[in-house]
């Protein structure tokens, strides 16, 4: 029955795409803790599933067929590298946060303080997530295909947040 379950639940977010683990619940007719003790399983026969936090957030598949995320890996020890460069904010920032994981840091920094460093991940879509909490504080240099998904996310988060009296809602959309 488990092995079912899983593979339906592998179905779900697929077609899907994101669903919340109450969503996945209310679809596989189980708790929520069943669906995240699933994920879980999920996660370590090592399907990709990531989980997004906040009040959108919810539970998304890794690695599809999307060319930009062919590159990177969809579960990996060593991860992918990215080179950005970081303010001396951003640097705080990520240390205070632990994330994103800073491998190297080269030592000559510009007259405005950012300086050239190479970071780890072990998705492309955990890297975006991880370097959009720093905000304007970094730029990402190499891979092209993760500059383009930051900036992307970066537009998406903009017109999600700036247009006044919509509710949060995208221009055009209408209500849920």
């Amino acid at each position: 029955m488990r092995a079912g379950r899983l593979i339906h639940l592998t179905r779900l977010l697929q077609a899907r795409g994101q669903m919340t683990a109450s969503e996945l619940a209310a679809e596989l007719e189980v708790s929520t803790r069943t669906v995240l003790r699933d994920i879980e399983a999920l996660s370590g026969a090592g399907v990709a599933v990531y989980s997004v936090r906040g009040p959108n957030g919810g539970f998304t598949l890794l690695g599809g067929t999307d060319a930009e995320t062919s590159a990177w890996p969809v579960r990996s020890s060593s991860g992918a590298r990215a080179t950005v460069r970081l303010s001396p904010q951003g640097r705080r920032v990520a240390t205070l946060l632990g994330r994103p994981r800073i491998q190297r840091v080269r030592r000559t920094a510009g007259p405005d303080g950012w300086v050239e460093a190479t970071l780890r991940f072990d998705a492309l879509d955990a890297a975006v997530h991880e370097l959009l909490a720093l905000g304007p504080e970094v730029e990402v240099l190499r891979p092209a295909d993760l500059r383009k998904r930051l900036a992307a996310s970066a537009r998406h988060v903009a017109a999600l947040n700036g247009a006044a009296g919509d509710g949060g809602r995208l221009r055009g959309r209408g209500s849920a």
